[in-house]
């Protein structure tokens, strides 16, 4: 079936949208401790939608289409479509999440064939795990071709859509790069450059995405090989295209696409089409923005290799696509990355006259300061595992700043109460992320002080997790998404009575001494 677009209003936004500061890893399961396949995402796009909504898997009849709806997380919103970035998706045909009341049903850009069964998966402004263990992470990337928004003669997809689609089909990440692949060689694509990270039990995969003029679009995949740690963090990762690379897959015709827009361009190096280079995968702030997440976690899994921490400009090769971890690589390891602001480096954002009252790492406002994996804007994060010792695949989640609440463990089943229809623009206590943010609004405030109780208290949570998992092996799937419920539901209770206790403790300034590099002068010596 050809596209059939509709209608489409014009999206004023120029540049990047607030999507651009996602940091994604993959570790392959040589790589890792206990022999897991992990993936991880966090969604620091500000003002993101933080519902986590269950799709449940559905039968279809012949003939039946799919809708492709927009996300206004791609480019902006489009009111012409009922598309906003809260609520992100209102849509009752694709799951109860979606039924929200009061509310205008997104309409659809498009329609393509529908599958006669599709699997169950949680989903959120980006597709995360599907019931039989597929998993996706994602980060947008700054390019020579950077917005495309949604519009006649433009393509059908984003990056978010067509990750849902490979959930709903596909078992393998080599099937769903397949499958995504066409469906952009199809109908082509609308948004930002994107990575997404697609992975299976076995197999991790880095598929590359990029907008085209007049509706044409360009995707590579590379794999990752097993024993092998990768990060990217909104700038492409994947570097020659040739033909003998059997870890490699991307359209034959993808060379000569690149020639006729006149992009190609060769690494001055190998002399080899360089993707990066060709659709111009710089970044806004080198080596401040992109390359120094990169450079922070692929040191921290292998420090043995020395990277340097700046490198000449955007296009170095001084960072390897992936690398063995000097030590496999643990749940815990992850769960630092990707809490880590630099800490014990030159970079170090809790220290120096750049760090904030407290020891504060987080900045404010408008700049150009370095970046780091963690960030005050982070809506949610996640580490999708798929493991063998597991009765079911599972996804660890963290709502807000990883900093300050803790990683809990879900499968791809019903929610607990309170994680879907959240609506970021009204408090609502019945819901699980104000319950987090509200805390960790509470520790950001004094982090040296309030910040270290709660990060003991969130340690604490996913060690009585983990504990939960190693006494549920051999247990029914149904049975073990029981007990995750529970577990959350309760992890969940226990958060909002640390925020009274922290309350208590901290309240008008108690237990709370100044990080020394921001001690006020005492009066005395203060000269009026």
């Amino acid at each position: 079936m050809k596209k059939q677009l509709l209608s489409l209003g014009l999206c004023l936004a120029l540049g990047l949208p607030s999507a651009a500061a996602c940091t994604t890893m993959l570790v392959t399961p040589g790589a890792s401790a206990d022999h897991s396949m992990y993936v991880t995402h966090s969604n620091d796009a500000g003002l993101c939608d933080p519902s986590i909504v269950y799709v449940p898997a559905k039968d279809h009849p012949a003939g039946s289409v799919r809708p492709v709806y927009p996300s206004a997380i791609a480019e902006d919103e489009l009111p012409s479509h009922n598309c906003y970035m809260t609520p992100r998706l209102v849509a009752p045909e694709r799951a109860p999440g979606y039924d929200i009341r009061n509310e205008k049903p997104t309409l659809p850009l498009g329609w393509i064939p529908e599958a006669s069964h599709t699997y169950a998966y949680i989903d959120s402004d980006y597709g995360v795990m599907n019931e039989y263990g597929l998993m996706l992470g994602e980060c947008t990337n700054h390019s020579r071709f950077e917005s495309m928004p949604a519009a006649p003669g433009t393509g059908l997809f984003y990056s978010a859509e067509l990750g849902r689609i490979a959930l709903e089909r596909c078992r393998t990440a080599r099937e769903a790069i397949q499958l995504m692949g066409s469906l952009i060689d199809e109908y082509g694509l609308y948004g930002t450059g994107e990575t997404l990270l697609v992975a299976d039990r076995q197999e991790g995969w880095v598929l590359e995405m990029q907008p085209a003029p007049a509706g044409r679009a360009l995707w590579i995949a590379q794999r990752v090989p097993d024993g092998e740690f990768f990060v990217a963090a909104n700038q492409f990762r994947i570097r020659d295209i040739t033909n003998d690379q059997p870890d490699l897959i991307f359209n034959p015709e993808l060379p000569e696409r690149l020639a006729a827009l006149g992009w190609t361009v060769q690494d001055p190096t190998t002399g080899k089409t360089d993707w990066q280079r060709s659709i111009g995968g710089a970044e806004d702030f080198h080596p401040y923005f992109s390359l120094r997440r990169v450079w922070r976690a692929l040191s921290l899994a292998a420090p043995s290799l020395h990277l340097p921490s700046v490198v000449k400009d955007a296009y170095s090769r001084a960072y390897p696509f992936a690398v063995r971890p000097d030590v496999p690589l643990k749940l815990t390891d992850l769960i630092k990355m990707h809490r880590d602001v630099y800490e014990g480096t030159a970079f170090d954002m809790t220290k120096g006259p750049g760090a904030g009252l407290y020891g504060s790492p987080y900045r404010y406002g408008d700049g150009t300061w370095q970046r780091a994996i963690a960030c005050r804007i982070t809506g949610y994060t996640w580490i999708a595992q798929n493991s063998a010792a597991l009765p079911a695949p599972i996804v660890w989640l963290s709502l807000g700043t990883p900093r300050e609440s803790p990683f809990v463990p879900f499968t791809a089943a019903p929610l607990p109460e309170g994680y879907e229809q959240v609506d970021r623009r009204q408090y609502d206590p019945a819901k699980a992320w104000w319950t987090y943010l509200q805390t960790a609004e509470l520790m950001q405030s004094r982090p040296s002080a309030i910040g270290r109780d709660g990060l003991r208290a969130a340690m604490a949570a996913e060690t009585s997790a983990q504990a939960l998992l190693a006494a549920s092996q051999g247990i029914s799937p149904e049975l073990f998404a029981e007990r995750l419920r529970q577990n959350a539901r309760a992890t969940e209770k226990n958060w909002k009575n640390l925020y009274g206790e922290l309350l208590v403790k901290y309240n008008q300034g108690k237990n709370s001494p100044y990080d020394e590099a921001h001690r006020p002068k005492n009066d005395r010596l203060m000269h009026y």
